[in-house]
């Protein structure tokens, strides 16, 4: 069956829906997996309560890198947690109070870097500093950067929204 390039989704009852014009332009982060948990839940012959309430964020991650120091160039290892523009750090995974969070609304840019002696490096461009991150494996941090780029990309959106058309240019 053609559907003339119009966009699919799928819906709960596994059917596909046909997107109609005009499509939204903007989607809004959900707080929660609804549909995973009454899904899981079904699954399990669990009620939907009793599964966990704080079901991740989209656009969350979190997992072990290696940090580069700021005034010591020595590399260490730590538990990162991304939630919302927030890109926390902490001792390891039981720390209960980050070593620092990063305010992502100020981070310029996310990219591979190849300038450290190490493998699947990137960095977060910060206007102060420039933070040096390793992954264990090229995928890892692929998905790092990936998930720290929509993050900006959102964040970007936002700011436009907010400044509206009046502050743009018209010839």
């Amino acid at each position: 069956m053609h559907f003339a390039n119009q966009p699919l989704i799928g819906s709960e009852t596994g059917t596909l829906i046909v997107l109609k014009h005009p499509y939204p332009h903007e989607v809004e982060e959900p707080s929660i997996y609804e549909s995973v948990r009454v899904h899981t839940a079904m699954q399990t012959g669990r009620t939907e309560n009793d599964l966990v309430p704080n079901a991740p964020s989209l656009g969350t991650k979190e997992g072990y890198l290696i940090k580069q120091g700021k005034i010591v160039k020595n590399w260490k290892t730590r538990w990162f947690t991304l939630h919302r523009n927030e890109l926390k750090y902490f001792k390891d995974q039981t720390a209960t109070e980050p070593i620092r969070a990063l305010d992502l609304t100020e981070c310029s840019a996310v990219q591979f870097d190849y300038s450290q002696e190490r493998v699947n490096c990137f960095c977060l461009v910060f206007p102060l500093r420039t933070y040096y991150l390793c992954a264990k494996t090229g995928i890892e941090a692929d998905e790092w950067i990936k998930i720290l780029r929509w993050k900006l990309s959102q964040i970007r959106k936002q700011v436009e929204q907010r400044s509206g058309p009046s502050s743009q240019l018209h010839p």
